[in-house]
C-alpha cells in the first residue's frame, strides 16, 4: 500500500493498514501481516503510563485502517464496540530506548508511528501542547510512549526483545 493517506491530524503519510480482504477475525493475531506495538516509558507512574498508551493507541486507531474488528454482541443482544482484531502488545523501555525505537520506526516507510511527547502530560490546553512541541526538535524530545504498526518482521527488528509492560 503506497497511496497517500490524509490522517485526521492533517499529516500526510504513506497508507499503512489492512485492506478489507486481509481482515480475518478467525485467525490468530500472529497470522496478521501487520503488527501493532506500543512502547511505554517504564519509569512513569501507572496512571501516566496508561494515559500515554491510550493516547498513542487512539491516534493509531484513527489513522490505521482495518485495525478495529467488528462489534461483539452478547447473549442479551447488547453491542460491545470492536476491539483491535490483530492485537496490540504493550512493551516497556527506558526513555532513551523509546527515542531510538521511535527514530527507527519513523525512518521506515513501512511503519506508521504515533508518539506521546512529554509535553502531552505537562500541558492542560491542547494548543499549549502544540506550541510546546513546536519549540522542540524531534531529536531532543522526550517521549512517554510510541505506537508502531508495520510488517511483523520489521516491527520485531525495531523493538528487539523489549519486555512486556509489567
Amino acid at each position: 500500500m503506497t497511496e497517500q493517506l490524509l490522517a485526521p491530524t492533517g499529516v500526510e503519510h504513506a497508507a499503512i493498514g489492512f485492506s478489507s480482504e486481509e481482515i480475518d477475525t478467525a485467525a490468530p493475531t500472529r497470522a496478521a501481516r501487520l503488527k501493532w506495538v506500543i512502547v511505554v516509558d517504564e519509569t512513569l507512574p501507572a496512571g501516566r503510563a496508561v494515559n500515554a498508551a491510550i493516547c498513542a493507541a487512539t491516534a493509531t486507531a484513527l489513522a490505521v485502517p482495518g485495525l478495529q474488528g467488528p462489534a461483539a454482541i452478547d447473549a442479551d443482544g447488547q453491542s460491545h464496540p470492536g476491539l483491535p482484531w490483530a492485537g496490540c502488545t504493550i512493551l516497556a523501555a527506558d526513555a532513551a530506548t523509546i527515542t531510538t525505537v521511535r527514530g527507527k520506526a519513523a525512518g521506515s516507510d513501512e511503519c506508521f508511528v504515533s508518539d506521546v511527547p512529554s509535553a502531552a502530560q505537562h500541558t492542560r490546553v491542547y494548543d499549549e501542547y502544540r506550541e510546546s512541541v513546536a519549540t522542540e526538535r524531534t531529536s531532543a524530545m522526550e517521549y512517554y510512549a510510541v505506537s508502531i504498526v508495520g510488517p511483523r518482521k520489521r516491527v520485531d527488528r525495531i523493538v528487539g526483545r523489549l519486555d512486556l509492560m509489567a
